[in-house]
This record gives structure tokens, sequence and C-alpha cells, in this order.
């Protein structure tokens, strides 16, 4: 397993952040030191992480895993934070189109539907997975990374998913469905047929996985137009990686925009990742920031980092491949606050937001003694509840042990007594690929999103500002004007 420290020089780093960029504190907020104080200046750089699925619960139990109960994350020690309403137009629980494009463009909509007006109906696409709206279904609407490109600023895309997945598809796409990756795949390519021109010279750095909607299907893709979106990129001057060693090798000094397709579908869950294969989360906001920042005629940048796989980790209900990409997600966060640290002292001209999405139903039962942080002989958080007092497994009605993580409805619930079944032990529950027990059947991989409110935390340039209670679409316009777009 891989571990987690926060080192004495990220915690002297957020300290001289909140002090000097606007990062916290009610002095910073204080009528009189605002009135004393000339205006702010806007935010040139702006980097964007979203944990999708990464609920309360989620974060609590991934900084138990990593840390032990009185540890702490890199985004708890964000001098700003509060809270964000999640639902869509037309559901109290959203899907991740919706709540990632409310983020992006302020504007509520319904499910399943990417960066357009209210007013979109949301439509499943052709078998083909190409867009199958009808006409006059609503109207696309701006997005923060469009808002960037217009203000001559550097762009940037990073994801463990496909890049045509729904979180990062709402940067740079428009869509009334979110499965239509074919057609958002077509949207990133700069002068073919469908490309999102509000992109302008197109996004310049994208990092992540989805090559099957980039290729024929003579290629081993899943593009039934023939088109080879990969060659096309080329053709338009963009560095092409698809393996760890070529990732490796681009030189932001001599690379001006780079794509990297490094797996045909999602990239790998952290827990399983191949690392001389596969590019951390961490990895790729490195060299992604490296890349923005050396991009010529620029004026800054505005980066979207998404740790996507915590999210399809909690729907299969496997905690820990979910509490390890959470980690691995964190991770990128103490990098890339680092990096920036390095490029921009203080950052003065630097806005860093870490928020989530929606939430899961995971839960933390029991009146479990702590754990500690999970380490070879400790299953941690993953293990069975034990009583506090006596250190024994607690039982339920059926006098059977139970793990303390669980989830509100999800693929393994027993059937009937559970003192039917084999007892549990903290070896199986803490095994990497153990489904946690759910209060509600539901069909493999069908564990369902919350509707209970997320964390935003934020340091830098225009943080003071991100605080409170907060519904999603407000979001947008906190950034859009600490940022200046």
């Amino acid at each position: 397993m891989r571990t987690f420290t926060l080192g004495a020089g990220l915690l002297a780093a957020l300290a001289l952040a909140a002090c000097s960029s606007g990062g916290g504190g009610n002095a910073a907020r204080s009528q009189d030191n605002a009135e004393a104080q000339p205006p702010a200046a806007a935010a040139k750089n702006v980097i964007f992480f979203l944990g999708d699925g990464m609920g309360i619960a989620t974060t609590t139990a991934a900084r138990i895993y990593a840390a032990g109960e009185d540890g702490q994350l890199t985004m708890d020690t964000l001098p700003e934070s509060g809270f964000v309403k999640t639902f869509s137009n037309d559901a109290q629980v959203t899907d991740s189109a919706p709540s990632m494009s409310a983020y992006m463009t302020g504007v509520k909509m319904n499910n399943e539907v990417i960066s357009m007006s209210t007013d979109t109906v949301a439509k499943s696409p052709t078998a083909d997975l190409t867009s199958n709206c009808g006409a006059g279904n609503g109207k696309p609407v701006s997005t923060l990374l469009e808002l960037a490109k217009a203000g001559k600023r550097a762009t940037g895309v990073v994801t463990t998913t496909r890049v045509t997945h729904a979180t990062p598809a709402a940067t740079y796409s428009h869509a009334c469905h979110r499965d239509a990756e074919s057609d958002i795949a077509a949207q990133l390519v700069p002068g073919g047929a469908q490309y999102n021109a509000a992109l302008q010279d197109g996004v310049d750095v994208v990092f992540g996985g989805g090559r099957q909607f980039f290729l024929p299907k003579a290629a081993g893709g899943k593009r039934a137009d023939g088109r080879d979106l990969v060659a096309e990129l080329k053709a338009k001057g963009y560095g092409y990686v698809a393996d760890k060693a070529a990732f490796s090798a681009i030189d932001p000094a001599k690379t001006q925009r780079a794509v990297g397709l490094f797996t045909s579908s999602h990239m790998s869950y952290d827990l399983d990742r191949d690392p001389n294969k596969e590019p951390s989360l961490a990895e790729m906001t490195i060299k992604a920031i490296d890349l923005l920042a050396n991009r010529s005629g620029k004026q800054g940048m505005f980066l979207m980092v998404e740790g996507g796989r915590i999210d399809h980790a909690l729907h299969e209900t496997t905690a820990k491949k979910a509490l390890q990409d959470t980690v691995a997600f964190d991770q990128a966060i103490q990098a890339a606050i680092s990096a920036m640290q390095q490029k921009d002292p203080g950052l003065k001209n630097t806005l860093i937001v870490v928020t989530a999405d929606h939430d899961h139903t995971l839960v933390l039962n029991g009146y479990a003694k702590r754990t500690g942080k999970t380490a070879p002989g400790n299953p941690g958080v993953l293990g069975l509840a034990k009583d506090y007092v006596s250190g024994k497994n607690l039982t339920d009605a059926d006098g059977m042990p139970y793990s303390i993580i669980g989830f509100g409805n999800g693929e393994n619930r027993v059937a009937g007594a559970r003192s039917a079944a084999a007892a549990l032990t903290d070896d199986a529950v803490s095994a990497n690929d153990y489904h946690q027990e759910a209060a509600i059947r539901m069909p493999a991989g069908g564990e369902t999103h919350g509707g209970t409110d997320v964390y935003i935390g934020a340091i830098g340039q225009g943080a003071d500002s991100i605080h409170g209670f907060l519904e999603n679409i407000e979001v947008f316009g906190l950034v859009k004007k600490a940022a200046g777009l």
C-alpha cells in the first residue's frame, strides 16, 4: 500500500499562502482591513480539483486509512472551506454531468446533460455513441475553460477516467447526453468536424484514458465514422503519448501541446496501477502544470484535475480501492500546491479549488474503537467494527460481526439472517477486492450516488471568497470573479 505523509515543507507553504494570498482568517475578511488594502489582483492561474463521488464520509474514511483518526490529508489543511449543495435541475440526487457542468458554467441542468442550457432534455445517444439530441434541444453555455481560452490562458484537462467521460467533458464540450462520447471526443480536435470553436486553437494539455473514442473500429477503437482523431491531433501539432515511458520523456521546454491517452477505457485504480505503464494522477498533474506554465504567449492557465475513479470504486462498493484513489487524488493536490509555490511563491497569482461533484452511500458503522491508519497487520478503517472498551468484535442483531465501512445500497447484501453466512474476518473485509455489505441490494456495480452536501476548499489568490454554504452554480461565479474571467 502506498502511504501518505504531509510534509513540514507543505505545511509551511500552506501557512505562507494563507497569510499572503487571501487564503483565510477573519482578519482578511474584516471590512476595515479590506478598505485599507488595494483591490486584489485576479488569479491568472486556476487549478480546479474534482474528486468524483468524494463525499464527506469517503474523505473521512480516506483520512483514517492514510493517516489515522488524528491525521490530516492535504485537503484538510486548505485555509478556506465550506459545503456545496449538489442537486441537479431535475433530480434530488445528481449524476456527474450536471454537477460538474454547474461548477463549470453556473447553470443548473438536467441529469446526463453536459454544459447545456437548463431547458436541454437528455436524450440517449445512438448505438455508435453519437448525439441524438434533436433540433432546438437547448443550447451550449460557456465554461470556465472556454472563458480561459478567450482570455489567452493555457488550458488543460487531467483525469483518471476516459477524457470523454462526464466530468472532463463538462469543461470543453457540450452535449445533450453524457454518453455521446464519440461526439465529445470530436469536439476536442481543432478544425475537424464537430470541433468546439469556443476552444479556439484547442485545449493545450489532455491527459487520461479513453483512447477507444479517438480511434476507428478498424484500429481497435469505437468510432463508427472511420476517423482517427489521434492522427488528426498530431497533424494539428499535438505531441501524443500512450504509455509511461513516452509520458516521462515529454520535455515541457520543447512541447507546446500534448495529449496522453494511456488506456483504451478508464485508467487503472491506483491500487492496481502498474507505475511502469501508467503515470499517477500526481505525475500527470505536475507534467500538465509544467507544460501550461511554459506555453508561449499565454497569460496564465486553467487546469482541471479529476480523481475520477473514486466514483467507480464506490459504485462497485470496493471501499479499499475508493480510499486509495482518494489518497492518490490528495497527493495530486499536495504536488500541485508545492509546484505552484515554486512558480508563484505565496500563490499570489494562483487559485486552487478542491471539491466533489456528489457523494455516495458509504457510511462508517457502529461505535467502533479507533483503528489508526491502515498498514500491514492493521486493517484500520477497512476492518471489522470493534468495541471501544473491550476491543471485541461488535455484533448485529444476529450476533454476527460487521465491518466499519458499509453502504446504503450495493451488490453485497446477505439474504435472510446474517448468521446463515460465514462470519466475517478482518482479512476478508480489508482485501483489495472486497465488496462491503449494503442495506439495499442492487445489481453488481449499481450502488448509487447520494444526495448530501460535499466539501469545498480553496487556497491562494481569491480563495477567501470560497467559504460557507454554497450552491454548486455559485462556485462558477466565485471562481470566474477571482480569476478575472
